[in-house]
């Protein structure tokens, strides 16, 4: 008998269809917290991040489909989350380039000594750092440091081997280790 490395559920257990009440409210309840977290480290806002997890939950539920086991919902779902969140990003990346192009505004406020101030200045350089990572550097790291993803789990999710995930992840620690300085490598939570 194989057990699942996530939630002791047998491999052989019976398939969870997204369009059964009880079995969506376990998949709900597997997932939400998690789908969130990464969505939120993508988007970098609450409301939005708790929409699209909701979403890609709803799309499940509504397409009807069914999964052989939990980790099969939990990896159909990150991958449609992780998705939605990028497009959500781009899309609002083009709004603010239109609203700035139309009323440019200085936002930047100087308030020396605040610790509020240097707070989300180094949340802001940290998730700028995040940012400006290539793509695929940035996406093994969001899983693994926000998803709670071990490498198996993160190179089901992004269809790459274990070995590969462990390269990409050691890169974009490099690179966040080179763009922050050695002594300010964290991502705050």
């Amino acid at each position: 008998m194989h057990f699942s490395y996530m939630d002791g559920q047998t491999e052989n257990s019976k398939p969870l269809n997204a369009a059964n009440p009880v079995d969506f409210r376990k998949i709900y309840t597997e997932t939400m917290q998690m789908l969130f977290k990464i969505s939120f480290r993508i988007v970098n806002d609450e409301e939005a991040a708790e929409d699209l997890a909701h979403d890609s939950l709803i799309k499940a539920n509504e397409k009807k489909l069914t999964f052989p086991t939990i980790n099969d919902a939990k990896f159909w779902l990150i991958r449609v989350v992780k998705n939605a969140s990028l497009n959500y990003v781009k899309r609002k990346a083009r709004e603010r380039k239109a609203y700035e192009k139309a009323l440019y505004e200085e936002t930047r406020m100087f308030h020396s000594g605040e610790t509020e101030l240097l707070r989300a200045e180094t949340i802001k350089t940290a998730q700028d750092a995040l940012n400006k990572l290539p793509p695929k550097l940035k996406e093994v790291i969001v899983l693994a440091e926000y998803g709670d993803l071990n490498y198996k789990e993160i190179g089901k999710v992004v269809g790459i081997t274990e070995g590969n995930v462990k390269v990409r992840v050691f890169r974009a620690r490099k690179l966040l280790e080179q763009m922050l300085g050695a002594e300010n490598v964290f991502l705050p939570d």
